[in-house]
């Protein structure tokens, strides 16, 4: 390291190149110890996307380093470790930052390195798969030649070819994966998999894709920027709005399932499945089109019904006698029906305040939002500019950060250290909309900042729940055009009221349960059984010990996107972004299977909690 006087003068690119060279040598000679000495003793994270370990994992610390390490070693065989692109230096953090390429015995690898200046030891390392070496997607320049020139005798047209698929996919021919769920992950997954040439169904219940976006209240629209939401392969035009009302976005993935050529089954519903240990094969049931029963025979079944797809619908007491509309937010159809009627909401996040502001809009004669318990909310505009505007931006796309760029930078931050990197931006949101948050709280709003006060993005990792982005609800509660009563719950219903927990009555004519929705695996008990929803257990959380994500600490998302602990059963889901980045992954996994390629799991958690 030469100096610049009398300082060190920091040569990146050197020193990356310098620290690839010894972690090749010393993986090649499968020296475990001395490649895990390459990083800091307990401060070091090596978060791994199925390259090494056929699993989303990561390993926090020298010790768990060579643990992983020694167990998958020699069958991943990895080789050919160089920096691809210039490595970055950060004299604030006395950080470089680099991006490097490898290779495996069956598979061609990215990945994302921060090493520490002075000691030349890794503090975060990201090994991601980027795709099968035999068996690549067919795009860029394995893309379709889409004609067989020259003169051919009873051709088949290429639309032939898609009607005898569809034709014979899920009769003759069975699929190798089922996805039950046609929303955006199911559509973005399906896609992946057909790049791939993996036989898959799409099962959905609804008649065209796109409608479990249209059928939710009017008012809604994604609360996330564009640049942070695009589909695998086709990214949204760039006259595509910022945040997409509800109906848009429906179209788009009716126009995508059909462009991507995805067998898609609409108007069908998964009855049951059960996996038949001889032939190792799901039996899935499917009531195709309201009327056939359709057995299918996948090897791998996929559900991706949603995180918020399976409501949690308390009983109240008293409802049966209740003359009013009494609903859960995931069937309200849109506030015009209730012109001039009085509304009560139950919950106080996103749901809770959409429907509230919907309300509102369409001359509900009263509406009142019932908190129980304290929630976290955000405006749309101050998440934006300090959460997602450097990497997920118009600016951040002039500036060369592709979106899958963004992806692996953001992939990039293990869990366990986001948190502190995520309390820093809440900090900023806090000071600069202190007086928001003010008049917010004197309209005696139960507002929180998270557990540790890391704000939006930890509670949702952590729970799936809890918080608002405010797109303007929240200034309704501070003028007094929506009615707040905090601190209870509704303790039961007379015909034409709601009795709240501190024995206050309110007139109502229409009750919403905004109550939220259970555990992904609530899916596999109704479609399955008890017995293998407990088996896998609960779904989304990462074990932070904060409020409903009990611990011990897990590092990944349980049982997202990788193999859970029911062969052949995978769950599929999250925001746009992670449906996106995610469905690569789950892809790989599944080509892999179908092809026969061994795929050896290393560090599949224990189930602690079963909901």
């Amino acid at each position: 390291m030469a100096t610049m006087n009398g300082s060190p003068k920091i040569d990146p690119d050197a020193l990356v190149d310098a620290w690839l060279t010894r972690l090749d040598s010393s993986l090649a000679s499968g020296d475990p110890s001395a490649a895990a000495n390459l990083f800091e003793e307990s401060t070091s994270f090596w978060r791994d996307l199925i390259a090494f370990t056929w699993n989303i994992v990561t390993v926090e610390g020298r010790s768990q380093i060579h643990s992983m390490l020694e167990s998958t070693l020699e069958s991943v065989a990895p080789k050919g470790w160089t920096r691809h692109g210039t490595a970055n230096y950060s004299a604030d953090s006395g950080v470089i930052e680099a991006w490097i390429k490898f290779e495996t015995r069956v598979a061609v690898c990215t990945g994302h390195l921060r090493l520490v200046a002075t000691t030349s030891l890794c503090r975060t390392l990201l090994t991601a798969m980027e795709g099968l070496r035999d068996f690549p997607e067919k795009k860029g320049r394995t893309r379709p030649n889409g004609v067989t020139h020259g003169v051919i005798r009873h051709r088949a047209s290429w639309l032939d070819g898609r009607k005898e698929d569809e034709r014979t996919l899920g009769s003759t021919v069975q699929p190798y994966c089922v996805i039950v769920g046609g929303g955006q992950a199911g559509i973005g997954l399906a896609a992946r998999l057909r790049q791939l040439g993996v036989p898959c169904i799409v099962v959905e219940k609804n008649p065209r894709p796109g409608d479990s976006w249209r059928n939710r209240y009017k008012s809604l629209c994604l609360h996330d920027p564009v640049w942070y939401d695009h589909l695998p392969y086709l990214p949204f035009p760039e006259n595509w709005p910022i945040f997409a009302p509800k109906d848009k976005m429906g179209d788009w993935l009716e126009a995508y399932t059909k462009i991507m050529e995805i067998n898609y089954w609409t108007s069908s519903e998964c009855l049951g499945a059960r996996l038949d240990p001889q032939s190792g094969e799901w039996e899935v049931k499917i009531l195709r089109d309201g009327s056939k029963e359709v057995t299918l025979r996948p090897k791998q079944l996929i559900l991706a019904t949603g995180m918020s797809g399976f409501p949690n619908v308390p009983r109240v007491p008293g409802q049966e006698e209740f003359v009013g509309d009494l609903h859960h937010s995931s069937k309200h159809p849109g506030g015009e029906a209730y012109k001039g009627k009085r509304a009560v909401i139950l919950g106080s996040n996103n749901s809770a305040h959409d429907i509230a502001a919907d309300l509102w809009e369409n001359g509900a004669a009263e509406v009142t939002m019932i908190q129980r318990s304290s929630s976290h909310v955000v405006r749309s505009e101050s998440l934006f500019r300090f959460l997602t505007q450097e990497i997920y931006s118009e600016s951040a796309v002039e500036s060369g950060i592709t979106t899958d760029k963004a992806d692996m930078i953001f992939a990039s931050l293990p869990y366990k250290i986001m948190g502190d990197a995520q309390r820093c931006n809440s900090d900023a949101i806090r000071a600069h909309d202190k007086d928001f948050y003010a008049a917010l709280t004197k309209t005696g709003f139960m507002l929180d900042f998270g557990d540790d006060d890391s704000g939006l993005f930890m509670k949702y990792l952590r729970r799936g729940s809890g918080y608002y982005i405010d797109v303007g609800a929240s200034q309704l509660l501070i003028d007094g055009e929506i009615k707040l009563r905090s601190g209870v719950t509704i303790a039961s219903l007379k015909p034409s009221s709601v009795v709240l927990s501190d024995g206050t009555e309110i007139a109502a004519d229409v009750v919403i349960l905004a109550t939220g929705y259970g555990s992904m695996n609530q899916w596999a008990a109704k479609l399955i059984s008890q017995e293998v929803a407990d088996r896998v257990g609960k779904c989304w959380g990462l074990g932070s010990n904060t409020r409903k994500d009990p611990g011990p600490w897990e590092g990944e998302l349980r049982n997202m996107w990788k193999p859970t602990a029911q062969e052949g059963l995978w769950f599929h889901g999250g925001n746009l972004h992670q449906a996106r980045h995610y469905s690569l992954y789950l892809a790989l996994q599944l080509k892999a299977r179908m092809e026969g390629i061994a795929t050896p799991v290393y560090g599949v958690p224990k189930v602690h909690h079963l909901s």
